[in-house]
């Protein structure tokens, strides 16, 4: 192999090199430009990706100084050839780019093109911008093997282009997936703490002057909750567990949040639980938000006077049924009045965690949710 051969190699090693780690993409697009240059043996050599305005989201130079650039002016729109190349998956090669029937003009700073080389880069049917290379170093012109060089190193520059683009759905797919995982939290948890909060301030307004005593105490209720509803903010934003699980484990947690409900809420709220076993985090944390969201349901919508919650370990599943005695509703139904009770919420929860919800209701008669959830 001759030193030229092992030239060769080695830039385009570097160009495969920028493609598979994660530099930006500007970056990996100037190591593919400069590579192109060298290769090919160019005094000049410019890489443009389009935008959707006529002009190009980025367009980068190599072999001309920061000077020149500055005095060039601005990035050019994609009139000319450089239009054609973004049209034509087909490249150009000629002895001079001035004789090409589309060429138009370059700025008077712009310095004198004449043998030129330009390869669409493209991805599939899709061209997603343009490399060329001009004035070669060498008398003759570029070659057909500079032409394969070049169509090579346009091919990564297709890779890095088209990676950054899936990185970017990915990147806006995540959002807004955040955006929902913390619309559903805040619905599922804080939600019922500050409705909870609400109606034990509407009932201390007619306790302030004949029970002083039962309002201190209710207003410590109210520091709990407060104080709880911030540490569920917090868990919803930062992506954590809920703060009741992460020491306690499920069945203590479920038993700490009845308690509170039935201490603040009319209807009556008991909890059962037999052998719970500790489970997946993930899984752990279905189950409580699902629970939470019933629960929720039950004191807000059901008009129920009790609602019996029953947790068991069976047949290597965790059984979870909540039951209430209110008015009920329509399961079937996928109105305004279904929809505010989150049980797509619940059932996306359920299938999440690899178990299955039921819903069963009946006006008047009340309501069962039961879940099961396998247990590994």
């Amino acid at each position: 192999m001759t030193g030229i051969q092992r030239n060769e190699l080695r830039e385009v090693s570097n160009a495969v090199l920028a493609v598979a780690t994660h530099l930006s993409v500007r970056d990996v697009l100037q190591t593919i430009l400069t590579s192109a240059r060298r290769l090919v043996g160019a005094r000049y050599a410019a890489l443009g990706v389009p935008d959707a305005d006529g002009g190009f989201a980025e367009f980068l130079a190599d072999g001309v100084s920061d000077e020149q650039w500055a005095a060039i002016g601005p990035v050019p729109r994609q009139h000319g050839l450089l239009g054609v190349l973004l049209s034509d998956p087909n490249p150009i090669r000629m002895d001079d780019i001035r004789q090409h029937p589309r060429f138009g003009w370059w700025p008077s700073a712009h310095p004198v093109l004449t043998d030129f080389l330009g390869m669409p880069i493209t991805d599939g049917d899709e061209i997603l911008g343009e490399i060329f290379v001009a004035n070669k170093d060498e008398p003759g012109g570029f070659t057909e093997g500079d032409e394969e060089l070049l169509a090579l190193l346009a091919n990564h520059a297709a890779i890095a282009l088209v990676n950054a683009r899936l990185f970017e759905r990915s990147r806006e797919l995540s959002i807004v997936e955040e955006r929902t995982r913390i619309a559903r939290e805040l619905h599922d948890s804080v939600t019922q703490k500050l409705f909870s909060l609400r109606l034990i301030a509407d009932a201390l307004v007619p306790l302030l002057d004949r029970d002083v005593a039962q309002v201190r105490r209710e207003v410590d209720t109210v520091r709990g909750l407060a104080a709880e509803a911030a540490d569920e903010l917090a868990a919803v934003v930062f992506g954590l567990r809920s703060p009741d699980l992460a020491g306690d484990g499920l069945d203590i947690a479920l038993r700490k949040q009845v308690d509170l409900l039935d201490r603040v809420h009319e209807p009556a709220v008991r909890f059962r639980s037999r052998d719970v076993p500790r489970l997946a985090a993930a899984r752990e944390e279905a189950v409580y938000r699902i629970v939470q969201e019933a629960l929720h349901n039950a004191l807000r919508h059901a008009k129920a006077s009790k609602i019996d919650i029953d947790l068991c370990f069976a047949s290597q599943k965790l059984v979870l049924v909540i039951e209430d005695d209110g008015v009920g509703f329509d399961p079937s139904s996928s109105g305004p009045s279904t929809r505010r009770l989150g049980l797509g919420s619940m059932r996306e929860r359920a299938r999440a965690a690899g178990g299955r919800l039921n819903v069963t209701s009946e006006q008047p008669g009340g309501t069962t949710v039961r879940l099961e959830v396998p247990v590994d």
